[in-house]
This record gives structure tokens, C-alpha cells and sequence, in this order.
């Protein structure tokens, strides 16, 4: 895995380390990072991103207490083998639902229909990062 994989909104109401936590999650339950997959130091993390290593550290401890890595001495960080079982796509589309519940609520609010909505969601989409 790259450090640049993950995007950093530092003026997220979300704390940066919880950036990290639900990336490094939601690309695990994705399949996008396999048992072994080593993931950057900490401290190419910190570099890549411009943050306080003690911010990536945080992330990759809650990660390793909730079951998705471990530490692996001499290797740094890896995805546990029983973490990386994809999710159905089911209980991925269920982790958007409070974002698209969100967006729902905005787009009403600005008075913009479901045709409008998604012609502006589609090239996000289709967008590669």
C-alpha cells in the first residue's frame, strides 16, 4: 500500500486519525488490501501527508486493537489474514449510508433533483484517484 492512497482532508470535522482508521477499514472490507498487505511506516504516513507521526500511530494502534492489523517484528504493520475477508457489497453500500443520507438532505435542501444529482456524482465516480 502507498501513503498517498489515502486522502487527508485536514479540515475535516473528522479527526485525521479517524480519516485513517475508516480508510484503512473500508479498503481492507474492500478486498483492496490482502492478508500480508504491508502497510507504510509511520512515519512515510506522516511525511507523505504532513502530520504528526503520533496521528498515524493512534490510527494504526485502534486498527490493530479492532482486529484488522498486526505488528510484525522487523516488518512493521500488516493486514491480519482474518481481517481482510471482503464484505459483501450489501454491508459496504451500509457504511455510506449516513454520507448518502447526508447528501440526500443537501441536495433537497438546494432544491436538486435525483437526475441532477447523480449526473454530478458520475464523473466522481468514474474519477481514478
Amino acid at each position: 500500500m502507498n501513503p498517498e492512497a489515502l486522502y487527508i482532508e485536514p479540515a475535516s470535522p473528522d479527526p485525521i486519525y479517524r480519516q485513517i482508521v475508516g480508510q484503512i477499514a473500508r479498503l481492507i472490507a474492500a478486498g483492496q488490501c490482502p492478508p500480508g498487505t504491508r502497510l507504510p511506516s509511520v512515519r512515510e504516513v506522516a511525511a507523505a501527508h504532513a502530520i504528526n507521526p503520533m496521528t498515524v500511530s493512534k490510527a494504526y494502534s485502534l486498527l490493530e486493537e479492532q482486529g484488522f492489523l498486526e505488528r510484525l517484528r522487523g516488518k512493521g504493520m500488516v493486514v491480519m489474514a482474518q481481517a481482510a475477508v471482503r464484505q459483501p457489497s450489501a454491508e459496504r453500500l451500509q457504511a455510506l449510508t449516513p454520507l448518502l443520507t447526508e447528501l440526500v438532505r443537501q441536495a433537497r435542501q438546494l432544491d436538486l433533483n435525483f437526475q441532477q444529482v447523480t449526473e454530478a456524482l458520475r464523473p466522481l465516480m468514474e474519477k481514478k484517484e
